[in-house]
């Protein structure tokens, strides 16, 4: 005769399947109403020993006997039978392949077992349920030695799924032939200790439920043990039975549950179909708080959101209030991080930062290439890859280091851009050092930031709504992708495909060099190489037909024939890089969520989604042998042009009027730092990542401030919050829980916070430089892909891109937001219009000269939104803004 495990519990139920051999999948518990009436009268009638002192199995038992004998619930006669019974071997579903073990990594340790007898005995069933504890309110572990566990206990993977402080709640349920009455008991120990192989693994028990009846009735014992079960992994009657002082709270408790129970009518449903356990939960607040007494209680999912007024905005929370004080706030940011700075080091080491610092340090990378080469031709290679790469290392590293967010990217930005090339040519045309006239403009605008710091300017951030806060965030997003699309559609046009190439007429195509005629200058743009004699270029011993396409630009020549253009391959392969890139990179992310693999290499996997995507499309490169478009880094530390050094002389160049002057295009500059900045700092430190160590927006724009006075003294490029690569960078940190119950999804626990991941990534694009050799086997359409990802992924839980799906919804297949519950679906495509044309304005605005304007504009859209709130809109949409889009 022995115990043998049928089921277990955490949250959701898992069954040993009739084979044996395997736990079922964990599904939602499905109880007989009747069974949970006669598991209130089996608490009614039984047992009930709170705060037992006891340390081990057969000190419990025989206490548990003792008292039946002396309440005259059971006869003395049977005192040997049913101690032997309870004391009887337990086995476990532990035996299994390695194969269905490695699968089972992350199961946990709730369980319920069934004791096998001779037949002369009848049989005899267990349930054993497990409640994790993480508060030592309610936990503290007695040890044993180890000899105490049995090896499969102590070997058993499933620990490691286990938070601290677990403690398991012991349900054993049969049938014997040898009582007249059931033998019922429930039991809390007065500490949890450790009972042997009571359990599956070796964790303390806290409770145990023991219920041996007659034969004849062994699934309504079963059934009352599965009620007994689910009923302590409820999250409300497991606190009600840790605080219990009597029989009548424990009824009360079950009394409360039967109020939430939801009835299936028998002819509508099959109890033999498992329910999946849902993706989310409903919190259990609004119970514990009517069980306490608490009053206003609202149901039906109409609780208000904190912090949900209608304009959306961030609060008067601590980090944006205004002090009255000479640099107050920068005072306060300083104070609020200082204690968080030793574990903004020590936190990064996870190999999640890992990841991290690989994925951002290539997006980094692209990104200085581009805005280096796009700044390089609008300022006649002033500034250019070279001046992009030292101030991306300089500016990102220090203000990663000593900065108030250090999860923020700083990077160039279009509207700088624009600057900078309208300066440019404005210097040109006047006769201005335009080196010098840039210096002036970012002391200024330094200046100026420097104001807004001491005056603390940034509590102006709490007015910052959800409808502008998503529409910069996502306008920054659109353009990532079009800027990848823009990409590949250019290096398509650079190597074209031959569409009208036909196989049969191969003998027609070709294409030779010839020599530049006499009279005429060599065709096309090209400069000779000046080491070459020109007289040679018309000396016949030059086979020119024999020369390579490089050779022959070289020499002056000129390319004839039809198949000059044509390129083979090239734009095909990046097309297959561009969206296989992006293809994995967005399926590995997910992979965390699939059936296949361990908890840990899914996770692991998951984790480096994005490094393992570029490994895999650049070995595809190499291995097809394409020659397609590479990384190209600048391998010598000099400045771009030859006309410039290293730091621009503040006087001299210019009239002295132009210093003074140089003020108001710095106004300018500084709306235009102060906005980007501010917008993505808020989008960062949303409630919705969960930060701990709190925000810093003075101390943010104070090291900006600082760190243009720096790059304008070394011609570096201005740079700025960027939002896309700052959203990529807290997605690759983001932490959820290791010990999920069975069924249960993950939750999110926030954002590694630490500064090492920024530093690491900005160092390394310092020297890149001399890591040429290496980036040049990348190619540029996986990076471009890289982008096309990040732009996506920014949009993932964004409410507007939810509201925009809404359009092409039909009514019952619109999911159930809680903001459509409070406003008519008119008014939310209303609302989703107008965040649409603001947006329209705003691209079109960012794609002209205009753009300069651009966050003056941004300004406008949020003051937009509160006039036509106070105006038509305020009331129904207070909800859209106050309400987060839960994760579908």
């Amino acid at each position: 005769m022995e115990w043998k495990e049928t089921a277990r519990w955490i949250k959701f139920e898992e069954k040993v399947e009739q084979g044996g051999e395997r736990w079922s999948k964990p599904h939602v518990a499905t109880l007989s109403l009747h069974s949970l009436f006669e598991l209130r009268t089996c608490i009614e009638k039984g047992s009930i020993l709170l705060d037992l002192e006891a340390t081990s199995l057969p000190q419990v038992v025989e206490m548990v006997v003792d008292n039946q004998i002396e309440t005259g619930l059971l006869k003395l006669d049977m005192k040997d039978k049913v101690t032997y019974t309870l004391l009887r071997k337990h086995r476990h579903q532990t035996k299994k392949s390695n194969l269905r073990s490695l699968a089972d990594i992350g199961k946990t340790v709730s369980s319920a077992s069934r004791m096998f007898t001779n037949p002369d005995n009848g049989n005899a069933e267990q349930h054993s349920t497990s409640r994790l504890q993480n508060s030592s309110e309610y936990s503290q572990i007695t040890n044993f030695p180890p000899p105490f566990f049995s090896l499969p206990q102590l070997k058993n993977k499933f620990m490691k799924k286990l938070p601290r402080d677990a403690e398991a709640s012991n349900v054993l349920v049969g049938e014997v032939d040898f009582l007249e009455n059931p033998f019922i008991a429930f039991v809390r120990l007065q500490q949890a200790v450790m009972l042997g192989a009571l359990t599956e693994v070796p964790v303390p028990t806290r409770f145990l439920f023991i219920l041996l009846g007659p034969k004849g009735k062994a699934k309504s014992y079963h059934e009352i043990g599965r009620s007994i079960a689910t009923l302590m992994s409820d999250e409300v009657f497991h606190d009600i039975a840790y605080k219990a002082k009597d029989r009548q709270d424990l009824i009360a408790g079950i009394d409360e549950f039967l109020d939430e129970v939801i009835v299936l009518p028998p002819g509508e449903w099959d109890p033999a179909i498992r329910i999946e356990p849902p993706k989310s939960l409903p919190s259990s607040d609004k119970r514990k708080n009517m069980y306490s007494g608490a009053e206003n209680i609202q149901m039906n999912g109409d609780t208000p959101h904190d912090g949900g007024h209608g304009g959306g905005g961030h609060g008067d929370t601590e980090e944006l209030q205004r002090t009255g004080r000479f640099c107050g706030g920068l005072v306060k940011d300083i104070k609020r991080k200082i204690p968080f700075f030793a574990s903004d080091f020590y936190d990064a080491l996870n190999i999640q930062a890992l990841s991290a610092i690989l994925f951002i340090y290539l997006a980094t990378v692209t990104n200085a290439i581009t805005f280096g080469g796009l700044l390089g031709d609008a300022t006649d290679n002033m500034q250019g890859v070279l001046e992009s790469f030292l101030g991306t290392a300089v500016t990102g590293a220090v203000f990663c280091l000593f900065a108030g967010q250090p999860l923020t990217i700083l990077s160039s930005t279009g509207p700088v851009l624009v600057f900078e090339r309208l300066l440019f040519n404005f210097s040109k045309d006047h006769d201005f050092d335009y080196l010098e006239f840039r210096l002036w403009i970012g002391l200024w605008s330094a200046f100026q930031c420097l104001v807004l710091v001491a005056t603390d300017a940034s509590f102006l951030v709490k007015y910052f709504t959800r409808f502008t806060e998503e529409g910069f965030s996502s306008l920054i997003s659109f353009i990532f992708i079009y800027d990848a699309f823009k990409k590949m559609i250019k290096l398509a046009d650079y190597y074209p495909i031959n569409s009208h190439f036909k196989v049969d007429y191969i003998t027609f195509y070709s294409c030779v060099c010839m020599p530049p005629e006499p009279a005429l200058p060599a065709r096309g743009s090209r400069t000779l190489d000046p080491e070459i004699n020109t007289c040679s270029l018309y000396n016949n011993t030059i086979d020119w037909p024999s020369l390579t396409k490089k050779e022959c630009w070289k020499y002056g020549g000129y390319l004839v024939g039809n198949n000059c253009n044509y390129v083979p391959d090239i734009t095909l392969m990046s097309f297959i890089l561009f969206f296989g890139t992006y293809t994995c990179s967005m399926a590995l992310k997910k992979f965390k969520a699939s059936r296949y693999f361990p908890t840990t290499a899914r996770k692991l996997i998951s984790d480096f989604a994005i490094i393992l995507s570029i490994l895999i499309f650049c070995g595809i490169d190499a291995l097809v042998g394409v020659d397609t478009p590479k990384l190209i880094v600048p391998s010598e530390f000099k400045p771009t042009s030859p006309h410039r050094g290293w730091f621009v002389p503040p006087f001299g160049g210019n009239p002295w009027w132009v210093y003074l002057a140089a003020a108001i295009p710095a106004l300018l500059v500084t709306i235009l730092i102060f906005m980007d900045q501010q917008i993505t700092a808020v989008i960062v430190n949303r409630k919705e990542h969960k930060l701990k160590k709190g925000a810093g927006y003075h101390l943010d724009l104070f090291w900006v401030a600082v760190l243009m006075i720096i790059c304008s003294f070394m011609a570096l490029p201005w740079y700025v919050a960027a939002t896309v690569i700052s959203i990529a960078h807290i997605d690759s940190l983001k932490m959820e829980t290791e010990t999920s119950a069975p069924g249960e999804q993950p939750k999110f626990l926030g954002v590694r916070e630490q500064r090492v991941t920024g530093i690491i990534v900005f160092i390394l694009t310092g020297v890149s430089v001399f890591m040429a050799p290496i980036l040049k086997f990348i190619p540029m359409p996986v990076l471009y892909g890289v982008f096309l990802y990040m732009g996506v992924a920014s949009l993932n839980g964004v409410q507007f891109m939810d509201r925009l799906k809404l359009l092409l919804m039909p009514l019952k297949h619109q999911p159930d937001f809680i903001y459509l519950r409070h406003v008519p679906l008119r008014r939310v495509h209303l609302f989703t219009f107008l965040q649409v044309v603001c947006l329209a304005l705003l691209w079109i605005l960012k794609s002209t000269v205009a753009a300069i304007i651009f966050p003056v504009m941004v300004g406008g859209v949020s003051s937009f939104y509160f006039i036509s709130g106070s105006l038509y809109l305020k009331h129904p949409t207070k909800h859209i803004t106050a309400f987060p889009t839960p994760s579908l």
